[in-house]
């Protein structure tokens, strides 16, 4: 059953959804788990150049605290350790397909268009 909102309540949930997403990289990494992908942290440390090391472990376990990411570390030397969207990550992809697709919108409406 889905939950009745008032313009009141749909603000205050919004905006806890953009504080589980806010973060320079956040959006970034999990573009780069969509569609099932895993990734080991040196994947990141590739696919991210401008991201440091100490600001990508932060992002990542803020991920999986929140439950959007899973870590599963392998015991072996060295290291190994993945990351995947949690089944609860992954129901997010359509919501950001969904938000670029709007994005793309933005040039066909004049900018005094009410």
């Amino acid at each position: 059953m889905s939950k009745i909102y008032t313009p009141d309540t749909a603000a205050l949930d919004v905006e806890q959804v953009l504080r589980l997403l806010e973060g320079r990289w956040k959006l970034v990494i999990l573009f780069h788990l969509f569609d099932g992908k895993v990734q080991r942290y040196s994947d990141f440390s590739r696919l991210i150049p401008g991201i440091s090391q100490k600001m990508l472990s932060q992002q990542l376990r803020q991920l999986e605290a929140d439950g959007i990411v899973s870590r599963k570390v392998y015991p072996q030397i060295p290291p190994k350790v993945e990351y995947r969207l949690t089944q609860w990550g992954q129901a997010l992809c359509p919501a950001l397909d969904a938000m670029l697709k709007w994005a793309e919108k933005r040039d066909t409406f004049s900018p005094n268009e009410p």
